[in-house]
């Protein structure tokens, strides 16, 4: 919790300055050299799940509550969440049931890494959108920016919580390894490789089988661009894709308006920083209440039972000193009894 409220100040104070650079950058950024990226065919897909397994796997995730192999769990639709990087939808359309895989598409220029002040997104030049959880002050404003509604929280994890979405597997490519669900795909509906060679596919794909697939590669220019790439053969909204996106990226959309109002940019941190401050302040005030209140208690239960305590010490002490006025009494009568009375007294004990 230091450690973030730190940075969350830290955003009020530096980060500011780094804001208009990212916000007035008004070319289009076309990709690194050599960028990678994934060409999902849903005309390929069988709905088999196997990726989930594989990204589940390789990803240390927790074991769901149904199993890879129970396709069942199809016929409801589902979104990733923080315990499931990806997901296999099913679609009904006029050529019967199709099938889309759901994961960070990896834009180009991302949305999330655009709307985090503290930079705990960055676009690596494999291709891949990766998160450092280090520097993320648990604000969410990626999970807001996001078009195709991604990243997830851990709610359930009190102490510290992560934003969790697919990384395109960026530590297998170090290691010159598939992603995992790439690797495990048995029908070739996923292939994994350069974003400029991936899109020379796809228009090959396209023009040998005109009938198959509709004349679009969705993620070309969407948002700018993404690394992750598809091919369909009907209409993507049949697929629950969004076609409203247009081709602008995230970081050029928001350009205009905050060169527009350069001040913007130094009090939008600055007041997700004081929010969290306030949050957090919050937390603590009533962290500090809570300890009071348990002090307290704690102070009274002892106090109340100390008093029974002293109570039933006093009650035991004069009950002590009935008993032992009673002896002594007796004890003086039968001293100054007759002594015939002493012995006839003595006969009747024993």
């Amino acid at each position: 919790m230091l450690r973030r409220t730190f940075l969350g100040m830290l955003g009020t104070a530096c980060v500011g300055a780094s804001i208009p650079s990212v916000a007035s950058a008004s070319k289009e950024f076309k990709g690194y050299p050599g960028s990678k990226g994934v060409l999902f065919d849903a005309t390929r897909c069988i709905g088999c799940r196997k990726c989930e397994s594989a990204c589940n796997k390789v990803n240390n995730l927790p074991a769901p509550d149904k199993k890879f192999d129970d396709l069942s769990v199809l016929d409801t639709k589902r979104r990733t969440d923080a315990k499931t990087l990806t997901v296999v939808n099913k679609y009904e359309s006029g050529k019967g049931p199709l099938f889309r895989k759901s994961q960070c598409n990896h834009c180009m220029e991302p949305a999330c890494a655009s709307a985090c002040f503290v930079k705990a997104f960055k676009k690596l030049p494999n291709g891949a959108v990766v998160y450092d959880e280090s520097v993320c002050v648990g604000c969410r404003y990626c999970m807001v920016a996001c078009p195709f509604e991604i990243p997830t929280y851990e709610y359930d994890e009190p102490l510290h919580p992560r934003v969790m979405k697919c990384t395109m597997c960026a530590p297998r490519q170090a290691e010159g390894k598939l992603p995992g669900c790439v690797e495990e795909c048995p029908k070739e509906a996923l292939v994994f490789g350069e974003r400029d060679e991936l899109i020379k596919i796809a228009r090959d794909r396209i023009k040998r089988n005109p009938d198959r697939y509709i004349d679009h590669i969705y993620g070309e220019t969407e948002m700018g661009g993404t690394s992750w790439l598809y091919l369909s053969g009907v209409p993507f909204s049949e697929l629950g894709m969004r076609e409203d996106l247009g081709t602008k990226s995230a970081p050029e959309l928001t350009a205009g308006a905050l060169a527009s109002v350069p001040m913007v940019a130094g009090l939008w941190p600055a007041l997700l920083g004081g929010i969290y401050a306030i949050s957090k302040r919050k937390d603590k005030v009533a962290e500090e209440e809570k300890k009071e209140a348990v002090e307290n208690a704690i102070a009274k239960a002892s106090a109340q039972a100390e008093k029974t305590l002293s109570e039933a010490l006093t009650k035991a002490d004069v009950a002590n000193k009935r008993q032992i006025e009673v002896e002594v009494k007796k004890a003086v009568e039968e001293a100054l009894a007759p002594k015939d009375e002493q012995e006839e007294n003595s006969e009747e004990e024993s």
